[in-house]
């Protein structure tokens, strides 16, 4: 407000912080909001644009890809679209950028997934500025295919748009009876909520289905929130075998030093936490 930023970026967790606190804030010389790290709740970027007339405009990258990859902008063919839809598109990583190439790969086989929004798999990309080994380190067998592509060790889909939703980490995918629950779709639901701050979901050992869903919820200061107000809220939003086994409530969520959820932390914090 004081020094008149026209351009403002950070980590979800950061932005999420930051919203409360703009209220009567003078911030219209902001001209972008640039969010990257992890993939941005729906609620979180329109909160963004309804107080501030800004979107967070999220992208996505890595040290290998130079950094950035995709930023999610809005195509002029779809700008017929109305807030809501726009809103939905808004949840994508984006387009990919000029000069990089990605695919959707199944895990197993490597193979291309088609660009419908539904069928997931690893997000894969190369290009002339892409990492294409690590130097003198044998995690290079495991991280590059044998044609050349980028294992992000992200899940991913992609729409017939060309727009990349990420899904998941692999390593935070959660494997219940054979399926798998995505831990940030779940997170992003749980975070709707009005009265919920932060939300982490990770699995949890269970005898019958390998892994259960918990989440670990930090509630907005005053509320009075229970996990069964989780559970309702959830009820209709996600499918039945996503709900959560346990709703644990914390006073934060754990982070990285660049901000992200650190679910290994509450992994370690929980692991000896097991259901049915």
């Amino acid at each position: 407000e004081s020094e008149g930023v026209t351009v403002a970026a950070g980590v979800p967790t950061i932005w999420m912080g930051v919203l409360p606190e703009l209220e009567g804030r003078d911030v219209s010389a902001l001209r972008a909001i640039p969010c990257g790290g992890s993939a941005v709740p729906r609620s979180l970027s329109e909160g963004y644009r309804e107080t501030t007339g800004l979107p967070l405009l999220q992208a996505w990258g890595m040290t290998e890809t130079s950094p950035l990859a995709a930023v999610c902008t809005i195509k002029s063919a779809l700008d017929h679209l109305d807030d809501d839809a726009k809103a939905d598109i808004r949840t994508a990583v984006g387009l990919i950028a000029p000069g990089v190439d990605f695919r959707i790969a199944d895990q197993e086989t490597d193979e291309e997934q088609p660009w419908d929004g539904e069928s997931r798999g690893e997000l894969q990309v190369r290009g002339p500025w892409v990492a294409s080994t690590y130097y003198n380190d044998e995690r290079s067998a495991e991280s590059f295919t044998a044609d050349g592509w980028l294992k992000t060790g992200d899940v991913a889909t992609a729409d017939a748009e060309g727009y990349i939703r990420l899904v998941d980490r692999t390593k935070d995918l959660i494997k219940s009876g054979g399926e798998w629950i995505s831990s940030v779709e779940l997170e992003n639901e749980i975070m709707a909520h009005p009265d919920v701050a932060e939300a982490a979901v990770i699995g949890i050992a269970s005898a019958k289905w390998g892994e259960r869903a918990m989440a670990c919820v930090v509630a907005v200061e005053g509320a009075d929130l229970s996990a069964e107000d989780i559970l309702t809220w959830l009820d209709g939003r996600i499918v039945k075998w996503w709900m959560p086994d346990r709703v644990e409530f914390i006073d934060e969520v754990p982070k990285t030093s660049v901000g992200k959820f650190s679910k290994k932390t509450l992994r370690e914090r929980f692991a000896d936490v097991t259901v049915d």
